[in-house]
C-alpha cells in the first residue's frame, strides 16, 4: 500500500520497476520468487558426520540450476518469460567432536556461498513484451549449523540439526537480482540414512523453514518444508541411485496481506556418491535433477557436485 500523497521525482523509477517485478512475479510465491534455502544439499549418507579429528572437514559444493519456464497456481506456464541460471559455489567447515548429548555425537558447521545469477524476464503489456534482466555475482547468504545431533546404531544413522541462515547477501529492495534474503530463516531439521546389509542405502532429510518477515519490504515468507532423498546400492567405493527432493510452502505469505499463492515442486534424477576409507581421497558426491509438478515458482534443472575431505 501506498502510504505518500506526493512522491518525489528520483523515486518513480524506483516505483515503477516494483510494480513491474510484482507483475513478473504475480505467479510466485514466496518473496523473489524462490525458496529460500538451498535445495539439493543432502542425498547419500545425509545423516552421517564426519568422524571426530583434530582439524577439521572442509567441503566444497559447485551447483547449477537452469529454469526456462514460470509455473502458475494451476500448474500452467506462465506468459511471463524467464531465462534463470544461478550457479553457486559453497565452502562449507564441519566439525564433528567427542563431546556427547543425549547419547549423540555433537558437531557444527559454518557454510559460506559466492552466488552467480543472471535473470531474464519477458513481461506481456498490452504495447507489448517488455524485457528486464539482472545480473549479480557476490556472497549469499551465510549458514550455520550450531548444533548438530548424531546417533549411530549398526547401518542406522540419524541427526538432529538447528539451521540458522543470516541475512547476509548483497540486497537492494528494488534490484531485480538479489543474493541475500534480507531477513533470518530458522530450519529445524532431521536426517536418517540406514545401509543394509547387502549395501542397499535409504537417505532422507526433512526440513522446516521458519522465515521471518523483509523489514526492507514488510514482506514475510510463508513456511516451507523440504524433504530430500536417495536410494542407492553400494558397489566397492561406489553408491548409485536416484535422489531428489520435494518442495511445499506451508503457510501463506504476508505483505500487509495474505497472499494464498504457494509454490511447489518435485524433483528427480540420478546420482553417484565415492566413499573410500583410508585412500586419502576426497568424498565425492555428483547429482542431475529435473524438476517437475511446480506450482507458483520456477521448474529446471539442477546439477550438482559436493567434495568434502577431512584435515
Amino acid at each position: 500500500m501506498i502510504q505518500h500523497k506526493y512522491f518525489p521525482t528520483q523515486h518513480k523509477h524506483a516505483i515503477l520497476c516494483a510494480t513491474l517485478l510484482g507483475l513478473a512475479w504475480s505467479a510466485a510465491a514466496v518473496e523473489g520468487g524462490a525458496p529460500i534455502t538451498p535445495f539439493g544439499v543432502s542425498d547419500f549418507s545425509a545423516a552421517m558426520l564426519p568422524p571426530p579429528s583434530a582439524g577439521a572437514t572442509v567441503g566444497l559444493r559447485a551447483t547449477s540450476y537452469h529454469a526456462s519456464q514460470l509455473r502458475d497456481d494451476a500448474g500452467n506456464r506462465s506468459p511471463t518469460a524467464i531465462d534463470l541460471t544461478v550457479n553457486t559455489l559453497s565452502v562449507a567447515v564441519i566439525k564433528t567432536t567427542n563431546t556427547t548429548i543425549l547419547g549423540a555425537k555433537y558437531g557444527y558447521i559454518a557454510v559460506l556461498p559466492v552466488m552467480n545469477m543472471d535473470l531474464g524476464l519477458g513481461i506481456p503489456t498490452p504495447a507489448g513484451p517488455l524485457n528486464l534482466s539482472g545480473k549479480k555475482t557476490t556472497l549469499g547468504d551465510i549458514c550455520v549449523m550450531p548444533v548438530i545431533l548424531q546417533w549411530a546404531s549398526g547401518g542406522l544413522f540419524q541427526t538432529a540439526t538447528l539451521q540458522v541462515q543470516a541475512p547476509t547477501g548483497s540486497y537492494e529492495k528494488n534490484r531485480l537480482v538479489n543474493t541475500g534474503s534480507n531477513h533470518w530463516t530458522y530450519s529445524p531439521t532431521y536426517a536418517v540414512s540406514y545401509i543394509g546389509a547387502t549395501g542397499f542405502e535409504v537417505s532422507s532429510t526433512a526440513q522446516i523453514n521458519i522465515n521471518t518477515r523483509n523489514h526492507a519490504t514488510n514482506y514475510r515468507s510463508g513456511n516451507e518444508w523440504q524433504h530430500e532423498f536417495a536410494l542407492g546400492q553400494h558397489v566397492g567405493a561406489y553408491t548409485i541411485g536416484l535422489g531428489g527432493y520435494r518442495y511445499q510452502q506451508l503457510s501463506d505469505d504476508d505483505a500487509g496481506g495474505v497472499l494464498a499463492n504457494r509454490a511447489r515442486v518435485t524433483a528427480l534424477g540420478p546420482t553417484l556418491n565415492f566413499f573410500a576409507p583410508g585412500s586419502g581421497l576426497p568424498t565425492v558426491w555428483l547429482h542431475a535433477y529435473k524438476e517437475f509438478g511446480a506450482r507458483n515458482r520456477s521448474q529446471g534443472t539442477q546439477i550438482a557436485l559436493r567434495a568434502a575431505l577431512a584435515f
